[in-house]
């Protein structure tokens, strides 16, 4: 009887171990993969990464077309500093429809 209640309780410490030594082991290749995680982008991440920034680029060049609309209607009232302002526009605009995305 009393080798039945020490093999038992053997098993049962025994069995910490065993999950404490698996934690252990497992650590490594869990610590490696969660770096891989944090040093790669994912499809989904960069899709979302590309949305954004050609939301970002229509935001700026519709800010560009709204200034440039602006000095335009001022350039035809004759203010002269306009007329520049609006070519100026002219061509950031052009540059940045130009540019690869």
């Amino acid at each position: 009887m009393i080798k039945a209640i020490v093999a038992l309780s053997a098993a049962m410490m025994l069995s910490g171990c065993v999950g404490a030594v698996k934690s252990v082991v497992t650590a490594p290749v869990k610590a490696v993969g969660q770096v891989a995680d944090w040093t790669t982008t994912s499809q989904d991440e960069a899709d979302r990464n590309r949305g954004r920034e050609l939301r970002k680029r229509e935001e700026q060049l519709g800010k560009l077309q709204r200034e440039r609309d602006k000095a335009a209607e001022k350039c035809r009232r004759g203010e002269q500093p306009q007329c520049q302002r609006v070519e100026v526009l002219d061509h950031e605009i052009e540059a940045m429809v130009s540019a690869p995305y």
